[in-house]
């Protein structure tokens, strides 16, 4: 399997790891003053320019977007443990609910107030549109895509699974937009496809090392498990990768078992081999 670091000679990294440790180590400390490139770059003993390119070319991430994922983190765990928007704001660190609304549409494109209201106060459209795999079931946020998922029993069943996610936000439906959603996926139409999405920390931990896997290559529960924490995690991995909403997009279908089964899709291990075989002739 690929990494997202997988042209980084080997030499190099091993040579940056002491300096990228150092910031990392400073970083984990001082992180809720938002230290600017200036300091992390001392920490480390280099100039900031050698440290923003070593620092980003070792863990993927500039310093400053590290940062932010870690007052992400603490501002979701804060609000999940039941916390105000503006108590969550400065358990992270940030001067008000102003940055930590920056903070969720930067990193999850959900703003904190959804996130604790449980989509109280959105309105959401859901529709059906035919896809490569059988037909689609799209939940779309105001900010972008919340979930795609397969009409499986049927699309009411699916459609009612995705509602769950965000109890309290109203709903209509809207057949056109899906298919339109769905053309700017599987036709490569429209740019990037935005996402709103909701989950634990953990969960969207497991779901952006999803998107590290390269089209056409797949990898293991072990092996993202040990990519995200430790390989020992592989049955709570597992659990985040099944909770995955976004299907295709954040791609739960290329992680195979330990011994290479198809094994754990939502939508049918049937439909995880025709994606992947569908990739594969696409590649």
């Amino acid at each position: 399997m690929m990494t997202q670091n997988a042209v980084y000679d080997l030499t190099a990294a091993s040579r940056d790891y002491p300096r990228v440790t150092a910031a990392l180590n400073y970083l984990g400390e001082s992180w809720r003053d938002h230290p600017d490139l200036d300091a992390a770059a001392r920490a480390a003993g280099l100039s900031p320019h050698h440290f923003q390119r070593i620092f980003t070319r070792w863990v993927g991430v500039s310093p400053k977007r590290y940062v932010g994922a870690l007052a992400h983190a603490e501002a979701r765990d804060a609000i999940d443990e039941g916390a105000s928007v503006l108590d969550a704001a400065f358990e992270a660190g940030l001067s008000g609910p102003g940055r930590l609304h920056d903070l969720f549409i930067a990193h999850e494109a959900v703003t904190p107030g959804d996130a604790k209201r449980r989509g109280a106060g959105l309105s959401f459209t859901w529709g059906v549109a035919p896809t490569p795999f059988g037909d689609g079931v799209f939940l779309i946020a105001p900010r972008g895509l919340s979930a795609l998922a397969f009409a499986d029993p049927d699309a009411e069943t699916a459609s009612q699974d995705l509602m769950a996610r965000y109890p309290a936000a109203d709903y209509g439906r809207d057949d056109a937009m899906a298919r339109d959603w769905s053309d700017r996926i599987f036709t490569g139409g429209g740019g990037p496809i935005p996402l709103a999405l909701y989950g634990t920390p953990w969960q969207r931990q497991v779901w952006r090392a999803l998107l590290t896997i390269p089209p056409g290559e797949t990898t293991t529960y072990k092996a993202i498990a040990g990519q995200v924490c430790t390989p020992k995690a592989s049955r709570a991995v597992g659990a985040a990768v099944g909770a995955n909403p976004v299907s295709w997009l954040i791609p739960c279908h290329r992680v195979l078992a330990g011994d290479g089964r198809l094994t754990g899709y939502h939508w049918g291990v049937e439909r995880k081999r025709a994606m992947l075989v569908y990739e594969a002739m696409s590649a």
